[in-house]
């Protein structure tokens, strides 16, 4: 055989090679049925990892303030983040990031350490058992049921909420509003660093206008860009500095957690808090993105909601032994859906980019808060598309919808607006003689709304 015919040969069977594993992930997480590409599957992943790779500084950032080492915490954040993210690919098949979630790492360490007085390894005990807990629910599958019963209009809601709360915490991840005596938020100092923002704001906007495959990818770069020069050639302050390159994991808060510690009856209302918190924020999170992207099956329900589910147990159960307060469904993911992601290689793809930061956690340095902020903004943006879906006439169900929409953001918690909007449709559906409305989950979502409302002042 000549050297051109073994050349072509083996440049063939490459190709086919190529190929079949193509096929093969096509056919595993059914990319192609989804309506989605390899290619497109990526850039999703990638999408959602940028907007919610803060929480690898951030995350540790908090736990740091309870006592666990900054180091320690950082490497827990990495390792939870890709196994949970892993699973929920794999398994789940969903374009979910599964994460050390926001307001649990505060819970755990303002109300559990430095108020309760816990010590961080009994407060990481509560958090295990809050998600022992978090897996007998999912086992038994309360929360499809719980789902069942929600009204669709708390669940346009849901999403609509969360979409203006995306959108809240890019502005003031921004600058663009910050906190005001007089009225409470306000426009921020309109310098170089806000313009920066609004021209990558602009910028990300036209690209998703006209089509651009990656386009919060490319947002996201530009503005990061367009924040280099700041500090050096103009304006006050570095935004974008080099902090060196590897660092080594630290694993030695793995396996600090005291489980028998936090089996005390006084500390039964922190695991609950914890429960609560944890469940309704993953739930109101899928049914969210569910939504918004159409993750749907054939019966309307959030697409594999029992494995997702599983997952999110999962993840709430190992991260107290890993050093870390409980990982949940992130919204963040929706910058993903948003870019086309709809199956499992999203979240496949965010766990592994997830890995290199045990050893490169410095470079999060080059990508500021200002470079991500655009990329919230919008998704905020497209999660408001269901509220044209409530009917604003049938005045019983628009109440506890729009409780539910304003009060994620203006408390500044997803948990607070889903539990006043739960407790006023049933209030509302008991004043009006209407019982028969109120499926029996609902009535225990409300229950537990409220009593955890109690408990946690």
């Amino acid at each position: 055989m000549t050297q051109s015919s073994t050349s072509y040969a083996e440049e063939t069977s490459a190709a086919d090679a190529s190929r079949t594993s193509h096929h093969w992930l096509d056919r595993y997480f059914n990319v192609s049925r989804r309506g989605s590409s390899l290619r497109t599957e990526l850039l999703a992943g990638i999408a959602t990892f940028l907007a919610g790779m803060y929480i690898i500084v951030v995350n540790p950032a908090i736990l740091s303030d309870a006592g666990i080492p900054f180091s320690a915490a950082l490497s827990a954040t990495v390792v939870i983040s890709f196994f949970s993210s892993l699973a929920m690919g794999l398994y789940a098949r969903n374009p979910i990031l599964v994460a050390p979630g926001m307001g649990m790492n505060a819970l755990f360490t303002y109300t559990l350490v430095l108020g309760a007085g816990l010590s961080w390894e009994v407060a990481l005990g509560c958090v295990f058992w809050s998600g022992v807990l978090f897996a007998v629910l999912a086992l038994f599958n309360v929360r499809e049921a719980i789902i069942d019963a929600i009204p669709a209009s708390l669940r346009y809601a849901i999403t609509c909420g969360i979409g203006l709360f995306i959108t809240f915490i890019g502005l003031k991840n921004a600058g663009f509003i910050v906190a005001s005596p007089a009225t409470l938020v306000t426009l921020g100092n309109i310098d170089i660093s806000l313009g920066t923002f609004f021209i990558g704001l602009i910028v990300t906007a036209v690209l998703v206008i006209r089509g651009f495959n990656g386009a919060l990818i490319l947002g996201i770069a530009v503005t990061t860009l367009l924040a280099a020069p700041m500090g050096r050639l103009w304006g006050e302050e570095v935004v974008v500095a080099w902090q060196g390159l590897a660092s080594w994991p630290d694993f030695s808060a793995v396996m600090k957690v005291d489980i028998i510690g936090a089996l005390k009856v006084a500390y039964l209302p922190f695991i609950f808090v914890m429960l609560f918190t944890n469940f309704f924020d993953s739930l109101s999170c899928f049914m969210a993105l569910a939504e918004s992207a159409d993750l749907k099956d054939a019966n309307g329900n959030p697409r594999n909601l029992k494995r997702s589910m599983t997952v999110d147990a999962f993840a709430s159960m190992i991260a107290a032994p890993l050093g870390t307060s409980a990982a949940q469904t992130f919204i963040e993911s929706g910058a993903g859906v948003a870019q086309g992601g709809r199956t499992g290689l999203t979240a496949v793809t965010i766990a592994f980019l997830f890995l290199p930061f045990l050893f490169l956690s410095p470079l999060l340095s080059l990508v500021p808060s200002i470079a991500t902020a655009p990329a919230l903004v919008l998704v905020g943006l497209f999660m408001m598309a269901p509220i044209a879906k409530i009917d604003w006439n049938r005045f019983e169900d628009a109440f506890p919808a729009f409780l539910a929409i304003i009060l994620m953001p203006l408390t500044y918690s997803i948990t607070l607006g889903i539990a006043f909007g739960f407790m006023s449709f049933v209030l509302i559906k008991v004043a009006t003689g209407k019982l028969a409305d109120i499926k029996p989950a609902m009535w225990v979502s409300a229950v537990l709304a409220l009593v955890m409302l109690v408990t946690a002042q």
